[in-house]
């Protein structure tokens, strides 16, 4: 099977997309962010599913709730 090439090296699975947002929000928690919305967290669950890159939850956050 051929890399999706909407996914980085090491965020062609499943796995490693959840191992990847795992890591974000524990850092994320460690500096005292808030925790994801319910918004975010179905745009997050979609990217682990590899329907959605990142890319396209971060246009989708920004666009619902403007720029960081």
């Amino acid at each position: 099977m051929a890399d999706d090439e909407r996914f980085g090296p090491a965020e062609q699975t499943p796995a490693q997309r959840q191992a990847l947002l795992d890591e974000a929000q524990a850092l994320g928690k460690s500096q005292g962010l808030p925790p994801l919305s319910p918004f975010g967290q179905r745009l997050y669950q979609r990217y682990v599913a590899g329907e959605l890159s990142l890319a396209e939850c971060s246009a989708q956050l920004r666009q619902r709730y403007g720029p960081a």
